[in-house]
């Protein structure tokens, strides 16, 4: 198959998942094209079926806010028409559902017909798409295209609850883990804490919704008790915060902010907790990859998560309740024993969610549009 897939180039999950799934469809022999206004972070260009079409936006002056979705809309046309695609796959819904629409039927009304799936991933639903500026538009993107996938069924509730789709129209794709990936580095525990420390790990886009700060708490909770070390992979709004809180409590000799770094495999292989206390999760996408790591995990009862992780892969407590957390944590981290059973217990739970068991699920639905 020759498919197009639309997405977000960042470090979110939505655009992780869309990269991943591109690539693992390449490696099986399907044509991928990538249509983005800059490559995605973790695409790898050096594949022979792996193509990269950039948007490019006009900044011209009467425009305050260049018309991205127009230009992402007329470049999938470009691209269908110079590679003849069977479909194209657009990754959250803002704006990529409708860019697909409007795309589908400038070609219908030149004689084409082009196929269009949508997956939701969290956020174009939960919070972009319940925008009163944007709500009609994602409902229409939603309902005209010709399949839909969410990334859990507690997505999939939220979005007929907020938007009114037939629930028969949407089919829960969970996301999933190259644990392949997990094999490679070189990176040695030594070289992250001492042997008597124990290594916690979050891994996120420092939002509020994420709860950085609550992060922090456990962790000074679990510090007091357990000599500890605590790494923050990614960057955002709530980092300064953050930092403030690590002078604060004299724990700089205890906490490591690491950013964006492309080592977050190799980081997560040597966690021996990975904390997780978010307000909103449409799935975890970061808790899977640190099950897939041997890595346990402590995060909220909330949406997705409730599907990801399972009991003995580690804990789930309110997003509020910091001493649950906390406790449950050193339930894990205490004995070497207990700790090692749940490693291996997130690692086993980790492989439903392989790539071997979720790529046929999205190459079944492109083939019954074909």
């Amino acid at each position: 198959m020759k498919i197009g897939i639309v997405c977000h180039p960042t470090m979110g999950g939505s655009g992780i998942v869309a990269t991943e799934l591109g690539m693992a469809l390449a490696n099986k022999g399907h044509q991928v094209h990538f249509i983005s206004y800059q490559q995605p972070t973790r695409l790898r260009l050096v594949q022979r079926e792996i193509f990269f079409h950039q948007v490019e936006v006009n900044h011209y002056p009467l425009f305050k806010y260049p018309p991205y979705d127009i230009a992402l809309s007329s470049k999938i046309v470009e691209v269908y028409k110079q590679y003849n695609l069977d479909l194209v796959h657009a990754h959250y819904a803002v704006p990529h559902a409708m860019a697909c629409y409007i795309a589908k039927q400038m070609l219908a009304d030149q004689g084409h017909d082009l196929p269009v799936v949508t997956t939701l991933h969290g956020t174009d639903i939960t919070l972009v798409g319940k925008n009163q500026n944007y709500k009609c538009a994602v409902t229409f993107g939603i309902n005209h295209s010709d399949r839909v996938t969410s990334v859990s069924h507690s997505l999939k509730r939220q979005t007929i609850d907020t938007f009114g789709s037939q629930a028969d129209k949407i089919s829960v794709i969970h996301n999933f883990i190259d644990h392949k990936k997990f094999k490679s580095g070189d990176l040695k525990r030594a070289c992250l804490a001492d042997d008597n420390e124990r290594i916690v790990c979050h891994v996120s886009n420092l939002r509020e919704v994420k709860q950085p700060l609550k992060v922090l708490e456990i962790f000074k909770g679990i510090h007091t008790h357990i000599p500890s070390k605590l790494f923050i992979v990614g960057s955002g709004p709530e980092h300064q915060k953050m930092e403030d809180y690590v002078h604060q409590h004299q724990l700089e000799q205890h906490v490591r902010f690491y950013g964006e770094t492309h080592q977050i495999y190799e980081i997560l292989k040597h966690a021996d907790l990975f904390l997780l206390p978010s307000l909103q999760e449409s799935f975890g996408l970061s808790a899977l990859e640190a099950m897939a790591a041997h890595t346990p995990v402590v995060a909220s009862d909330i949406g997705g998560l409730t599907e990801v992780v399972e009991p003995k892969s580690g804990f789930l407590c309110n997003p509020s309740a910091t001493e649950c957390m906390i406790n449950y944590s050193l339930q894990i981290l205490s004995d070497n024993q207990v700790l090692n059973t749940y490693k291996e217990n997130a690692y086993a739970n980790s492989l439903k969610f392989s790539l071997e068991n979720i790529l046929p699920k999205y190459e079944a639905v492109y083939n019954e549009l074909l």
